[in-house]
Order: C-alpha cells, then sequence, then structure tokens
C-alpha cells in the first residue's frame, strides 16, 4: 500500500517515547477491535482495490505535481518549485484521503454512525461527504468561532444531511471539539466509529492516519521522478496535526537526501499553535507528545488565522521526527500566511487555504535568506534546486472569515 510500517519505531503505538494509549479503560475495546480491522485490511487485496478506486474515480487521484509559473520566480527565482494540488481533491482537501479509508473500516466493523471534529471545516466536509455516499449517520463536532469563520464549510456539512453540532465550551475551537467528539464516542461506541481527521489521538490513530494519506508522497515522489529525474531538494508542508505533512514526508523519510520542513503557525500578538517550536511534552487527547502548556501541566489556548492550524498539540510521528532531527520545523505568521494567500491567488491563480498558504509563506521566507539559499544550493549540488509544496486545501472557505475580509 506504501512505504511506511504497520507499527512505528518505538514498539507498537510508539514513535520513540511519543504516542501510546491515554484513554480510558472503556475505549480500549474499541482501539483493540481498530487496529484488528485496520490490520486485516492492510492484508486484504480487495479492501486495496476498494479504496483505490474510490481514491481515482470519487476523489479525482492522482492530483497533479504543478510547476509554478510566477510565484517561485517572485520569491527570487533560482528555484524549481512545484505544487502538490491536493486542493483538487473532491471537498477541496486533502482530507478525504484518510475519510474514505476509515469509512471503510468502520463498514468492516459493523458501525453505522460516525462522529467527527473539525476545524477549518474539510475535515467535517469530507466525513459528511463519504457518510452520504455509504448511507451513514454523521454528527460533525465544530467550535462555535469556527462555525462563524468557516461558515460555507458548515452549509456544506448540513446540504449533505450531517448533523453540525456547535461546541460552546473553552476557545470554541478544534481542541474543543476533538474533546467533545471523545466524550460523544465514549457514550456511544456500541455503534459509532470516531474519524480522526489528522494523525493525533491514542494508537493506533496516527500511523493509521498516516498511512491513509501517505497516497500524497507516494505519488509526489514518483511525480517529482518523472518531471525532473530526481529527487526533491526540499519538502515543505503546514502543520498543525500534522496530517498533510506526515502524508507528503511519508514518500520521502526514506531518502537522506531530502529535507523536510514542517510549518506552524506563528500567530500574532493573540497567541500562536506553534506546538513543536516552542511547546514541551505532554498528554493531549490520548497520546503523548508536544504540546502547548503552562508551568502546572495544564493546556494552554492556541491561535491561528488558519482554523485547521488552531490546535496546541501535534501527532506524535512529528515529535519523533523533530527530535531525531529528521524533520525541521518553523514558523511563520498570521500576516506572512495572509500575505502568502494573496501572493499565490495573483500569481498563479491558485487560491490557497489559509493553512497551506504557511507553508507557501515559509518558502518565501527562505529564499530571503542568503544562508539558506546556500544551504539549498549546497543541497542541490549545483543545480537549480527542486523544492515541492503541499497545497493542503483551497481557500474558498476562507473567503467569508473575517481575516480575509480585513485584508483582501
Amino acid at each position: 500500500m506504501n512505504r511506511t510500517a504497520i507499527f512505528p519505531p518505538g514498539g507498537k503505538g510508539r514513535f520513540g517515547p511519543y504516542g501510546g494509549q491515554f484513554v480510558p479503560e472503556t475505549l480500549m475495546p474499541c482501539l483493540e477491535e481498530l487496529e484488528r480491522t485496520w490490520v486485516a485490511a492492510r492484508a486484504d487485496a480487495a479492501f486495496a482495490a476498494e479504496l483505490g478506486e474510490l481514491l481515482a474515480d470519487y476523489t479525482g487521484r492522482p492530483t497533479p505535481l504543478y510547476r509554478t509559473r510566477r510565484f517561485g520566480a517572485d520569491c527570487g527565482g533560482g528555484v524549481r518549485l512545484y505544487l502538490k494540488r491536493e486542493d483538487l481533491n473532491h471537498t477541496g482537501a486533502h482530507k478525504i484521503n484518510n475519510v474514505l479509508g476509515q469509512i471503510l473500516l468502520a463498514q468492516r466493523m459493523g458501525k453505522r454512525r460516525i462522529v467527527a471534529e473539525t476545524g477549518a471545516g474539510q475535515h467535517g466536509v469530507a466525513t459528511a461527504t463519504a457518510c452520504a455516499l455509504m448511507g451513514l449517520d454523521c454528527t460533525v463536532y465544530m467550535g462555535e468561532v469556527d462555525m462563524a469563520r468557516q461558515a460555507p464549510n458548515v452549509r456544506r456539512m448540513k446540504l449533505m444531511g450531517a448533523e453540525v453540532r456547535a461546541v460552546t465550551s473553552g476557545a470554541r475551537t478544534l481542541k474543543d471539539a476533538s474533546s467533545e467528539a471523545i466524550r460523544d464516542w465514549v457514550t456511544n461506541v456500541a455503534d459509532t466509529h470516531y474519524i480522526i481527521g489528522s494523525v493525533v489521538g491514542p494508537h493506533p490513530y496516527p500511523a493509521l492516519v498516516r498511512d491513509f494519506q501517505a497516497v500524497i508522497g507516494s505519488e509526489a515522489r514518483a511525480q517529482v521522478l518523472a518531471h525532473e529525474g530526481r529527487l526533491p531538494d526540499l519538502v515543505v508542508a503546514c502543520v498543525g496535526g500534522g496530517s498533510n505533512a506526515i502524508g507528503i514526508f511519508a514518500g520521502f523519510t526514506g531518502d537522506e537526501t531530502v529535507a523536510l520542513h514542517g510549518v506552524e503557525a506563528g500567530g500574532s500578538d493573540a497567541g500562536h499553535s506553534a506546538a513543536l517550536s516552542l511547546g514541551e511534552p505532554g498528554v493531549l487527547h490520548g497520546a503523548f507528545s508536544y504540546l502547548l502548556q503552562d508551568a502546572d501541566g495544564q493546556v494552554i489556548p492556541a491561535h491561528s488565522i488558519a482554523a485547521g492550524l488552531d490546535y496546541p498539540g501535534v501527532g506524535p510521528e512529528h515529535s519523533h521526527l523533530k527530535d531525531t532531527g529528521r524533520a525541521r520545523y518553523g514558523s511563520v505568521t498570521d500576516a506572512e500566511a495572509l500575505q502568502a494567500f494573496h501572493d499565490l491567488s495573483r500569481l498563479e491563480g491558485i487560491i490557497p487555504a489559509l493553512e497551506s498558504s504557511h507553508a507557501l509563506a515559509w518558502v518565501r521566507k527562505l529564499l530571503a535568506d542568503p544562508a539558506e539559499r546556500d544551504l539549498l544550493a549546497a543541497r542541490a549540488g549545483g543545480a537549480e534546486p527542486v523544492i515541492i509544496v503541499n497545497l493542503s486545501g483551497r481557500g474558498d472557505k476562507d473567503m467569508a472569515g473575517d481575516g480575509i475580509g480585513g485584508h483582501a
């Protein structure tokens, strides 16, 4: 199915010291059933064939690897900059890759009801879409703040028959929506499957979601070899929970010549969501990983102009990649991401999601630094450096948000 292993380094459910299953006893039978079903599905050619058919004919895979015409030049030129166009998937983002895989697992487990959390609404839309396709009941939890700034996606979910439950506790964003979805799941485990939208949560979710998103990296690897005759020098993706980043990284983690950069939300004076850059290890939503917390270990609110990055934690595999040095993580501010949103729209005719705009802004920042350019040039060995940015989603959803309305 892909180049990843069933179980990550560090033993079952662990990426080094990160990951694990920090959950109530009532959830352990469900997690064990999910793991058994997933492992069996991985070895079942019929499962791979059905998922492959859905990804090709329903979602529209493979997505293109597009070489930018003007954006790369506007960043100073001298590089060959590609976009992996996950925004062209049905539903408008990479989220559908994981949802279709988990929907098939839910059917194998006999679950007739699906719950999910969503921040930017893209995972919620993908889940509502797949439930409509398969005739399953769907409940999506979404923070009240996110419902206001992602109103078009709320309408799309309802149109496809999903119940969207507003979460009014806490900061009323993604973390709180995740907590409510887990509470629902704990209460209704007999007939309900929880489709987590990112590489977070207790084992087996981080590895399972990575496996379903690894199609991004495997496609990108084959496509860049076809276009350039060699591997890229740098792969860049935004990181909230981290599913789109792990998905494209999975195609290149075994290639030591390829640098992997994850970009977190540096936010503004209102705060940030840079768990890897500025957080400390702790437990959130069933897993041990880097997260934002105070001196007493209490999780503190995150902030980002991009609802999909507005989360105080991160997937445990990213924590392992950070500690081992295999991937590098940095951040850009709300203002830098917003500028990249406008730049790609005006220079390429492609409206990126605010989440993906963070990765674009990082490339611009990197190429403006002479020392970073020298590093890239050395990595490329005299050739023009090849860079791939994972364009994880499209930005139509962000047009109604106050972040865009105030700056367009």
